[in-house]
């Protein structure tokens, strides 16, 4: 979605009042499931947190998608949810209204030693070492405030080899912010997709405004339909992704990444990790690391480094 859409387009408010001790996993939960940010407040006087996201389609939200929420939090936290009446709203609201609740969610992030990411309306100032993001929350994932972002900002950080030349390929970028962090860090080439045009054009507007656009290579694909052999590989390969879309686009996901190289994988719930490690560690890639916050888990691994024929 473009910055302009974002003041002018009409905005949904998703959300329901939940228990205090429920309000991180569920604004995980609802989060993913509208493959939006969510948020969480906690009223005066209140025992009870408003977990919320926004949407510009209406029909983005619906019946069913409110029954499978309820379901996961009733799989997921049967003790805490049994006799809890879980009634979801969507209200229409004002698009400034929806912009300023941000404003009250979103602080600067340090990532490492050498990166900051900020919102445009904050103050701080980067230290000497480190490298500036300047990135507004939209109604996609990427600000880094995302458990499954901050691991992939965090490793990119770690596991860089400052004295080398290192190339970066973020699959499903979202806002942008994996590759515009990578070019601010020194990677290059940089090259980022998305199946989702609203997502490239964000992308696109996030690299102008912190000065990289004409150093990262930002194309709409789809990676279900790219084929699984590539004669252009990476140092880093970075994917964000659902479970069912790493595991079966496991193949293709590899095939990108250098021999020795870095792959990182995220937007995995904890329970899911397992099967998706098991994927990538049968195509020969040794997990390296292992993070997991709230209901999310992650995980970098490292290529094979024996050299691979040549593919077509």
């Amino acid at each position: 979605m473009s910055k302009s859409a974002t003041t002018e387009a009409p905005v949904w408010q998703v959300s329901l009042d939940v228990p205090t001790c429920l309000e991180e996993p569920i604004t995980e939960l609802l989060g993913t499931l509208l493959e939006q940010p969510a948020s969480a407040y906690c009223p005066l006087e209140s025992d009870l947190s408003v977990v919320s996201a926004y949407i510009t389609d209406r029909s983005h939200w619906n019946a069913a998608k409110g029954r499978l929420l309820k379901e996961q939090i009733q799989c997921f936290f049967p003790e805490e949810a049994e006799g809890l009446d879980l009634k979801i709203h969507c209200r229409k609201i004002k698009a400034n209204d929806w912009q300023e609740s941000w404003k009250r969610h979103f602080k600067p992030l340090e990532i490492g030693e050498r990166l900051l990411i900020k919102p445009s309306w904050n103050k701080r100032k980067p230290q000497k070492k480190q490298q500036l993001v300047v990135l507004d929350p939209g109604l996609s994932f990427g600000t880094g405030q995302h458990a499954t972002t901050r691991f992939c900002l965090e490793e990119i950080e770690r596991l860089q080899i400052t004295s080398q030349s290192q190339s970066l390929l973020d699959i499903g970028t979202g806002s942008g912010i994996l590759a515009i962090a990578a070019v601010k860090l020194g990677f290059s080439p940089v090259k980022a997709f998305d199946f989702d045009p609203d997502s490239v054009q964000v992308t696109n507007e996030n690299a102008s405004d912190n000065g990289v656009l004409d150093q990262i290579q930002i194309t709409k694909s789809d990676l279900t339909k790219l084929k699984p052999s590539t004669r252009q590989r990476y140092d880093f390969v970075c994917a964000n992704l659902t479970h069912d879309i790493l595991k079966s686009c496991a193949d293709t996901i590899v095939n990108r990444v250098k021999p020795g190289g870095c792959l990182l994988l995220a937007g995995i719930l904890k329970e899911q990790f397992p099967a998706v490690k098991k994927y990538f560690q049968a195509l020969g890639f040794k997990q390296i690391r292992t993070q997991e916050e709230k209901e999310w888990k992650s995980g970098s691994f490292k290529a094979p480094t024996v050299e691979q024929g040549s593919t077509t």
